[in-house]
């Protein structure tokens, strides 16, 4: 055989080794999602499926190990609406959220009457002899609790056609809320609409009247690097929020901070999932 044609074998041989393990994993062995992680990355790496595909398929894996409590947005940033509000104030509250979905409670926060849509209070003001109060707009709300499995949860939103469940902790009290699109992100990744701000490479870092800036944790660390004449190394870490969290140590609280070189960063937002923005400060400025 010719150097050309043994060169010819080498790579169907190769992918129906990969074929062959991939078989095998789905009929039993091997027997761990991490063993079938790494046959997939395999793959992604023989360039069988795309660095894509593979983040999703890795998401939908790892969101069967996840439960509500991982991943939902905790009480204090929740968006609700009281149900005694007027009209008009309730509008405003609506526009300046962005959000399509709102919780809507009665005297306590912890007693949630319903869910209200945006559309549904949209077409209650326009009407001609429109609903008198806002709980003729409300829509059951579904209660579940922090222990659901979110793989679960996805079904059940499938199936129902709900789009939000109000998260419910062990002595009956509002912990927080999950939508749909909150459960997708786990797989497929971040998700924006047509509320969530355009993407600015000038907006990330945002210069204060104090010689501070708000930084988007997102912010590439090149582009830090580039605007302040850093060196942060992003090698292993490509947003400025990945490389502050890490050496950290944990996912910080807003108010947290940390001095890295002459830069100090302060958690200025964070959720249960990532931090948001940092307040940076540059050691000698004046």
């Amino acid at each position: 055989m010719s150097e050309d044609d043994s060169s010819h074998t080498e790579q169907p041989e190769k992918r129906r080794s990969w074929l062959e393990r991939i078989s095998s994993a789905l009929s039993g062995e091997p027997t761990t999602r991490e063993d079938l992680v790494e046959l997939l990355r395999d793959a992604q790496a023989d360039g069988l499926i795309a660095a894509d595909t593979l983040r999703m398929m890795e998401g939908a894996i790892a969101v069967s190990d996840l439960t509500v409590g991982d991943v939902m947005i905790p009480r204090s940033q929740m968006v609700v609406l009281p149900a005694d509000a007027k009209f008009l104030d309730l509008m405003k509250l609506v526009v300046e959220s962005g959000h399509s979905r709102f919780p809507v409670h009665g005297e306590d926060k912890d007693e949630i009457l319903g869910v209200l849509l945006a559309k549904d209070l949209l077409r209650g003001v326009v009407a001609d002899n429109g609903p008198g109060s806002i709980h003729e707009l409300l829509r059951p709300a579904v209660l579940i609790p922090e222990s659901k499995r979110l793989d679960v949860l996805l079904r059940e939103f499938r199936q129902s056609r709900n789009h939000m469940a109000i998260v419910i902790d062990e002595h009956g009290g509002v912990a927080g809320l999950l939508t749909i699109e909150d459960v997708l992100e786990q797989i497929v990744g971040e998700i924006d609409d047509e509320h969530d701000d355009a993407e600015d490479p000038n907006a990330l870092i945002a210069a204060q009247a104090d010689g501070q800036y708000v930084v988007d944790a997102l912010t590439p660390i090149a582009d830090f690097n580039e605007r302040f004449g850093a060196d942060f190394d992003d090698d292993e870490y490509d947003t400025i929020g990945g490389l502050v969290t890490a050496a950290i140590g944990h996912l910080p609280e807003a108010g947290e901070e940390l001095t890295l070189g002459r830069f100090v960063f302060r958690v200025a937002s964070a959720d249960a999932r990532r931090v948001h923005a940092f307040h940076v400060g540059v050691l000698g400025n004046d």
